[in-house]
C-alpha cells in the first residue's frame, strides 16, 4: 500500500451537489436512484475511503514513530559504545603510562608544611637516649646540633680507635663517637643553652 503524503484528516469532502460532479450524479441515477440520493451515495463512498485514510495515517504515524524510536536507540548504543570504547583506550594509555612513569603517579601524603626546624641531634646521643642512658643536654643545644651537623659528613661506616673506660683500645664507629674537649656539662651549661635543650631532648624521648 502507497504511503499517504498528507493527513485525511484534514480533508473535506466534496459538494457533490455542484455542477462538476454532474457526470458522477449521471452515472448513478436510474428509475429508482434520484439526483440527490445519487449525491449521498458519492458523499458515503468519500467517507468510507476517507476513513480508510485515516486508519491507513494513524498506522503510518506509528510506524513512523517506532522507526524514530529504533533508530534513534541505534545512535545512542553506538554512542555510548564509541564512548566506552574511548574510555577504554584511555584507561589502557593510563595503565601503560603507570607502569612507564611509576614515580609519577607515586601519592603526595597530606602533611602541613613544617612550621619549624628538624632536630636531628648527633648519632652518639640518639644511641644514649635509645639504651636508657644518661645523655648530656649540651647535644641538644645549638653548638650541639651544629656539632652533629660536621659529622653527619663522616661516613657511618668508617671506623676509629678509641680509649675505653678500662684503659684498652678498640675500633669503633666513628659517627658513635663524642668529642670530650666540646661537650658541656649540664652544670655548666648557660640559661640560654638549657632553655634550648629541654624541650628538644625531652621531645627527641
Amino acid at each position: 500500500m502507497p504511503r499517504l503524503s498528507s493527513d485525511p484528516n484534514l480533508s473535506i469532502c466534496p459538494d457533490y451537489a455542484e455542477e462538476a460532479y454532474a457526470d458522477a450524479r449521471l452515472q448513478l441515477t436510474n428509475q429508482n436512484i434520484d439526483e440527490d440520493q445519487a449525491i449521498l451515495i458519492l458523499r458515503n463512498v468519500w467517507l468510507a475511503s476517507n476513513n480508510a485514510d485515516k486508519a491507513q495515517w494513524r498506522n503510518q504515524v506509528e510506524e513512523d514513530a517506532e522507526r524514530r524510536q529504533h533508530l534513534e536507540r541505534l545512535r545512542e548504543e553506538e554512542q555510548e559504545r564509541q564512548d566506552q570504547d574511548r574510555i577504554d583506550e584511555d584507561e589502557a594509555a593510563r595503565k601503560e603510562d603507570r607502569k612507564k612513569n611509576k614515580f609519577k603517579y607515586t601519592s603526595i601524603p597530606g602533611l602541613d608544611v613544617p612550621m619549624k626546624p628538624v632536630i636531628i641531634p648527633s648519632a652518639y646521643a640518639v644511641r644514649k637516649l635509645d639504651k636508657g642512658d644518661y645523655v648530656e643536654l649540651w647535644y641538644f643545644t645549638n653548638s650541639g646540633l651544629d656539632d652533629a651537623k660536621l659529622k653527619s659528613s663522616v661516613d657511618e661506616d668508617a671506623m676509629v680507635m678509641a680509649t675505653l673506660a678500662g684503659g684498652d683500645t678498640a675500633w669503633v664507629s666513628a659517627a658513635s663517637t663524642r668529642n670530650a674537649g666540646v661537650v658541656v656539662d649540664n652544670q655548666n651549661l648557660s640559661f640560654e643553652d638549657f632553655c634550648q635543650a629541654c624541650p628538644r631532648i625531652i621531645e627527641a624521648m
